[in-house]
């Protein structure tokens, strides 16, 4: 039931969109260029703390910085907006799955697998 299940999501409308949005992700330099320079920062911050010492100053602003900028970029608000909308369908799935199992432990009938 879990593979059929993940099937009927990967056909969603809001999965396809994300699929897309998160391809053509990879296929913008801007938004790759961003993400890489994200990723060095949060090292550099990362080393730091597990030396135990306070990132300097400059990382800190350097990433607050490249944070705000990502956020900016078009294609990255395309693929935060196409997440969004695929975690809906996912909330919406869970809790009808919640609801399922509340319905099945309220239930006298064992059903073997």
């Amino acid at each position: 039931m879990a593979k059929e299940l993940g099937a009927a999501l990967a056909r969603t409308d809001e999965y396809q969109a994300y699929k897309r949005v998160l391809e053509a992700s990879s296929d913008d330099r801007e938004l790759v260029e961003m993400r890489n320079r994200l990723e060095s920062l949060e090292a550099r911050i990362e080393t730091s703390l597990r030396a135990g010492k306070e990132p300097e100053d400059d990382v800190k602003e350097a990433y607050t910085q490249a944070t705000e900028e990502l956020q900016m970029l078009a294609g990255y608000q395309r693929l935060v907006a196409a997440q969004a909308n695929f975690e809906k369908v996912m909330y919406k799935v869970n809790q009808t799955v919640a609801e399922g199992i509340e319905e099945g432990a309220r239930s006298r009938i064992i059903i073997s697998s």
